[in-house]
């Protein structure tokens, strides 16, 4: 069976710290990385020890009649699928610049000399901004970083700078790295229905989608940090259908083979055959998982997305 990018990936952070011990390197990185919850990372890859050490996840809160939850509570998604499925009033914020502040205190208390800080796009939350305050509020470097995108393409930019703090790189080398990742990521994805992104004011360019809102099955993508229509088709069926054809029209664009992820929520049977059916174009096990409650707050029940990553890290 191939092995998933995602295990290439634990096994690749596992070669590098083997090779810091071999180098006599300090076992504590010189960088660590900080990112929020609307970057969907694979929960099997944060948990590995291996990365727990050089990264921390700011849950983004999310609001359902007034109730606040913590993007990755045991009990957010569960809550946010009844109250999506009942019509509740559902809104989401940035993380508090408090917050980050004792994140960012909390690893220059364990000697870190810098920190990179890879978020959601500034033209999508203020997570960016509140990021940049609390910045201030501590006594070693901090870089933040808008990735100008969301979701796993925001992943893969986190998941590059994880890996080029392994390797002993400067704070400066962290952040390039995540921003080339995030410039090589793209995302297509099928709301059944725009009405969430309304509420949120999330819409942007696909405004103009909204006279017709009821009429179609919009194809979205994200472009220069916003969100913006890319097709709008007719009915459900066609608009995976046509969902699959844009993602796999980009992947042979590409010279490499991606690395590729499906977000869902609520629908998980779909995204697991239309990973199924992604694999064929890369060889490769395709991710599959649910879209951040801070997301799917504004995308609804039934969201479907391709991400198409950048080139696996050390690949030849």
């Amino acid at each position: 069976m191939p092995v998933s990018w995602l295990e290439q990936l634990v096994q690749r952070s596992r070669r590098l710290l083997q090779a810091r011990a071999q180098r006599h390197l300090p076992p504590r990185p010189r960088v660590a990385v900080v990112t929020d919850s609307a970057a969907a990372l694979p929960a099997e890859w944060v948990a590995q020890p291996d990365i727990a050490d050089w990264l921390r996840i700011v849950p983004m809160p999310v609001m359902i009649s007034g109730q606040i939850y913590g993007d990755g509570m045991d009990d957010v998604r569960a809550a946010l699928l009844m109250g999506l499925a009942e019509g509740k009033e559902i809104k989401t914020s940035r993380p508090s610049p408090g917050l980050f502040q004792r994140t960012y205190a909390e690893l220059e208390g364990l000697g870190f000399d810098a920190i990179v800080s890879v978020h959601i796009s500034a033209e999508l939350s203020g997570t960016v901004e509140a990021a940049g305050l609390a910045a201030a509020g501590v006594g070693i470097p901090v870089e933040v970083v808008d990735t100008r995108t969301v979701a796993m393409c925001q992943g893969f930019a986190v998941i590059a700078a994880v890996l080029a703090a392994q390797t002993g790189a400067e704070a400066r080398e962290v952040a390039d790295r995540a921003r080339a990742a995030a410039r090589a990521s793209d995302v297509v994805f099928y709301v059944p229905s725009l009405e969430q992104l309304r509420r949120g004011g999330r819409v942007g360019a696909a405004a103009g989608f909204l006279g017709s809102l009821l009429a179609i099955k919009p194809l979205l993508g994200v472009r220069d940090g916003a969100i913006v229509p890319l097709e709008r088709i007719r009915t459900a069926a066609k608009a995976q259908t046509r969902l699959q054809q844009l993602a796999i029209r980009r992947i042979e664009q590409l010279e490499y083979s991606p690395q590729l992820a499906v977000h869902y929520f609520g629908n998980e049977a779909e995204a697991q055959e239309l990973a199924r059916q992604m694999s064929a174009h890369v060889g490769d096990p395709v991710l599959v998982t649910p879209v951040p409650s801070v997301l799917a707050a504004h995308t609804g029940l039934g969201v479907l997305a391709v991400v198409i990553g950048p080139e696996l890290p050390g690949a030849s």
